[in-house]
């Protein structure tokens, strides 16, 4: 199977309506091309749910990478960027608005897929007033194996050359912090990112983020959430078994993702 058929399985699935994942033209996904210089990202305007491969545009990962780099953050700007980056001089598709976000992504190491949606479930905590004091600790030991030690904050920030600017430099903190890129990425008031290596591992983090915000949410009904000590989070963290679980969970996915 291509990368682009892989990308569109992807985001058909995260665009399914009944996941409440993303409506509409919510969201959007890319992934690395084969060649390595290039990469798939959706198309402005068009739905995840019911996407197809000319829902896609390619556009070249070094010129995108520069605008991110040096253009301004006008709009005539990042309009101009976008069309410059496509790789076919003949596209009239515009990239996503997000394309910058994507490029950054996909060109650290180990990233070939991103997903990034507005789950219903996750944007109830993301809009709330104590979303980033309610995203610190972490609940139970699959959300750590899934999502990773910590998700990655984002205070809410335009979309387009600011928010990947924002982002960017909040990645370099995290990884400066943990020491690894983050499985999820958090952004206040938009939705949740999962940069991958594979389109299992992107779908899996973001459904395990998805019933961990249910969770936190529930809990709240509960007298709060109750959260694991920084010691077992470390410990669930670096156990060989639970890595090996993750493994055996992203085996699992796949297996399951050719058969639905």
């Amino acid at each position: 199977m291509t990368v682009l058929q892989q990308l569109v399985e992807l985001s058909r699935w995260l665009g399914a309506e009944s996941r409440e994942l993303a409506i509409l033209g919510e969201g959007n996904t890319s992934a690395l091309a084969e060649d390595g210089a290039s990469f798939y990202v959706k198309a402005s305007g068009t739905r995840l749910m019911d996407i197809d491969a000319n829902g896609f545009v390619q556009v070249d990962l070094r010129k995108t990478l520069h605008a991110l780099e040096h253009a301004e953050e006008t709009d005539e700007a990042t309009r101009i960027a976008l069309e410059s980056s496509r790789v076919d001089p003949a596209e009239k598709k515009m990239p996503s608005v997000e394309t910058f976000l994507h490029a950054y992504l996909l060109s650290l190491p180990g990233v070939r897929f991103v997903g990034h949606t507005h789950p219903v479930a996750v944007n109830a905590l993301l809009c709330s007033q104590k979303a980033e004091e309610l995203i610190a600790g972490r609940l139970f030991p699959d959300e750590i194996v899934v999502c990773g030690i910590a998700p990655l904050w984002v205070p809410y920030t335009d979309p387009g050359l600011p928010l990947a600017r924002e982002l960017r430099q909040r990645m370099q903190g995290y990884v400066r912090q943990y020491g690894v890129l983050p499985k999820v990425i958090l952004m206040q008031n938009h939705g949740l990112i999962a940069p991958a290596e594979t389109p299992q591992k992107v779908i899996a983090a973001t459904a395990m983020y998805v019933k961990t915000a249910k969770i936190l949410l529930g809990t709240m009904a509960a007298g709060g959430p109750n959260f694991l000590e920084p010691r077992h989070v470390e410990r669930i963290y670096t156990r060989p078994d639970e890595a090996y679980r993750q493994q055996i969970i992203a085996q699992m996915q796949a297996a399951h993702e050719s058969t639905d």
